[in-house]
This record gives C-alpha cells, sequence and structure tokens, in this order.
C-alpha cells in the first residue's frame, strides 16, 4: 500500500472524527443559546439545521487540512526511520516500550488518588508518559552509542582484521577529485567511508549552479560517488544525527569525525589544519600523490621538454609526468625542445615539489658569448676561453 492510500485512509479518518467532534459541538453551541434565553431566536425551525450545517462543515475543512498537514509530518518521520540503522531502530523501539510499561505503571495510582476526575486523571497520566517515555528513548540511545563504542574498542567479535570504528569522512572536493576512488579500490583505504548528507546536499547544489564549470564538477562527483556505491563499502547520511544544526559544512565535518572517532579525507589544506588542530586524524590524497612521487636527488641527470618561460630571467620550465615542475636555469632560448638537465636542488611546497636544474651541456649563446645560465646558475660563469 503507498503513501497516497495512506494519506486518503489518514484524511479520510481524521476528517470524520473533526465532523463527529463538530457536530457535538453545535449541539453544545445550541444548548447554551438555549440556556441564554434566545428562545425567539431557536423558535424558528430552521436555526437548528443551519447551525449544524455550519459546524459540519468547518469540521471537514479543519479535518481536510489537519489530516494533509499531520500526514505530511508523519512521512517526514517515515522518512527519517527508513534511514536509520538497525541499531538506532532496535534502540528506540527498547525505549518505547520501557517507557509504556511504566507509564502504565504510574497510571493506576493516578486513577485511584483522581477517582472522581477521570479526565484530569487521563491528561496527567498522558504527560508523565509522555516524558518517562521520551527519557527513556534518549538513554537507550545513548546507551546503545556507548556499547558500540566499547565493541569497537574491544575489537568485539569482528572478523573484519580493521578496527569496527574506522570510518572515513569524505569532504566535497575531495570527492569531485575523483582519485579516492581509485586509492580506496587498490586498498590504501580499508574501512567504511562515510558521505554526510550536508556534503552531499553541497554536491548537489554544486551541480545545479548556473556556473558551466561547477555544474560539470559537481555532476562528476555524484557519478563518482554513485559508482563507489556500487563497489565500495560507502554510507550515505545515515549518521549526520551525531552532529546537528545548520553550520557550515567545514565545522560539522570536524565535529562528526570526531564524533564518529573516525579519520577526515580532505584536500583543503586550511580544513586539514583545523582538524588537525583539534585531534582528528587527516587523510588527505594531495599528500599521498606527492608521497609517492619518484624521488629526485641533486646531481641525477633527466631528459625534460621545455614548455614555456620561467619567472625569473633565461628561466624555462618544464613538467615530469607526475605534474613535477622543473625549472631550468639558461634553457629559456630552448624553449619547445627536449633537453638533458642536471637536478641542482629542490624544493618541497604545499603545493607539491619543485625541482630546479641547469643544462648538462650548458651551452653558450653564440651572439655574446657568455654563458646561458645567467647569474643563477649553479657555479660561477666561464668564457668561452675556459670551456677550451
Amino acid at each position: 500500500m503507498n503513501n497516497k492510500v495512506w494519506r486518503l485512509l489518514f484524511t479520510a479518518l481524521l476528517t470524520t472524527i473533526t465532523s463527529l467532534l463538530a457536530l457535538q459541538g453545535a449541539e453544545v453551541f445550541l444548548g447554551y443559546l438555549k440556556g441564554q434565553r434566545f428562545d425567539v431566536i431557536l423558535s424558528y425551525t430552521w436555526v437548528y439545521p443551519v447551525y449544524r450545517v455550519v459546524f459540519l462543515i468547518s469540521g471537514l475543512i479543519i479535518g481536510f487540512e489537519l489530516g494533509r498537514s499531520i500526514f505530511g509530518r508523519l512521512e517526514k518521520q517515515g522518512d527519517s526511520l527508513r534511514q536509520m540503522s538497525v541499531k538506532d531502530k532496535l534502540a528506540i523501539g527498547g525505549g518505547l516500550i520501557v517507557g509504556l510499561v511504566l507509564s502504565a505503571v504510574i497510571a493506576i495510582p493516578v486513577f485511584v488518588a483522581l477517582n472522581n476526575q477521570k479526565l484530569a486523571a487521563f491528561a496527567i497520566t498522558l504527560l508523565i508518559g509522555s516524558v518517562i517515555t521520551y527519557f527513556c528513548v534518549s538513554v537507550t540511545s545513548s546507551m546503545k552509542e556507548e556499547f558500540q563504542g566499547l565493541s569497537s574498542a574491544t575489537g568485539g567479535n569482528n572478523d573484519n582484521p580493521v578496527k569496527a570504528d574506522t570510518v572515513f569522512v569524505l569532504d566535497t572536493n575531495v570527492i569531485i577529485d575523483g582519485r579516492i576512488a581509485d586509492v580506496a579500490r587498490v586498498g590504501f583505504v580499508r574501512g567504511t567511508m562515510y558521505v554526510p548528507g550536508f556534503v552531499l546536499d553541497e554536491l548537489q547544489y554544486i551541480a545545479d549552479s548556473g556556473d558551466s564549470l561547477k555544474r560539470v564538477r559537481g555532476r562528476r562527483g555524484l557519478d563518482i560517488l554513485n559508482q563507489m556505491q556500487k563497489e565500495l563499502p560507502l554510507i550515505v547520511r545515515t549518521m549526520d544525527k551525531l552532529a546537528p544544526g545548520t553550520e557550515e559544512v567545514d565545522k560539522r565535518l570536524v565535529r562528526l569525525t570526531r564524533a564518529l572517532s573516525g579519520q577526515l579525507v580532505t584536500n583543503d589544506y586550511n580544513l586539514q589544519r583545523v582538524a588537525e588542530l583539534e585531534g582528528i586524524t587527516v587523510l588527505s590524497i594531495n599528500a599521498l600523490a606527492n608521497a609517492l612521487k619518484p624521488v629526485v636527488l641533486p646531481g641525477e641527470d633527466m631528459q625534460v621538454s621545455l614548455v614555456r618561460e620561467g619567472r625569473d630571467h633565461n628561466q624555462a620550465v618544464a613538467y615530469l609526468d607526475d605534474g613535477t615542475m622543473v625549472v631550468v636555469e639558461g634553457a629559456r632560448r630552448l624553449i619547445g625542445q627536449s633537453v638533458d638537465v642536471t637536478v641542482s636542488s629542490l624544493l618541497q611546497t604545499t603545493a607539491g615539489k619543485m625541482i630546479f636544474a641547469f643544462l648538462k651541456s650548458d651551452p653558450v649563446d653564440e651572439d655574446n658569448g657568455t654563458d646561458t645560465r645567467g647569474d643563477s646558475g649553479s657555479g660561477p660563469k666561464r668564457t668561452p676561453r675556459e670551456r677550451r
């Protein structure tokens, strides 16, 4: 039975109840008029039917609107319950059962004490029962999380060699980057990857952006997530309740990762620094890529293709296959050619590694007879006579 049928039945039932209450209210109102000596008005035969019809129509309208509104809220709650894990559902169910049992126990002395006022006894019992049930659900939910943390810390009965609490929380930019999927496939990330709902919402917002570049990046991220969900252990949204609120995405990511005792996967340098300051383990795909780049030592020879001018005078720039920038001194006039160079020094930056080199053949500018390496080359200049 789909939601449309349930909505129809619920609305019809609530409309019937409000209509009956409205008819009862009409009789009470007419009795009130009669007690206030409105006999002249009530003497007309059409007065009673008119009042009853007016109250009945009011009840129908109120019941219909209430039915639609209340069932809409119930649908949202139902969707939230469907997205909950089995442990959450069991915890809530256990709390409800304990709360109802305690409420029934307390209801007996309340009804005995208020024997002559049953309506008041019912209202007090309902109020106390609601409070007790709420606290019971809260207690069982917190006990579930504590037992889960204890089980994870002791290893539990999980046959997986990875700890049960190893959760990798993915950031928006690392999803769009896409390399996390390849890293997980080859086994460098072992555990459950989690995508918070607010990250997924941000990704959808980017995919719906009016900027074509942002839209392409957002759709790429969604496609990557769909593929990862089919091939890898990926969970979405289910644990967002551990970091409620409407704060910005970065703050909620840090709070959620701490609550899950997990590890944050991101390429955002500022977010990485903030998370590390708060004691959270951060995995950076950029840092992993830099660590896997081949080691180059000063004095080694290599062949590179010069593609553009450097920032300083007489420099040229080349790139290795992994994207590492190579700055070659005295090679500006050789742009567009493949040349042999010798590594002079290396510089590690937050963006990656830079290699400084000079031409192995150390060519001479034939027009003015000077060394093309310029002032920034390694070693003093030599004249053509010294070279001979």
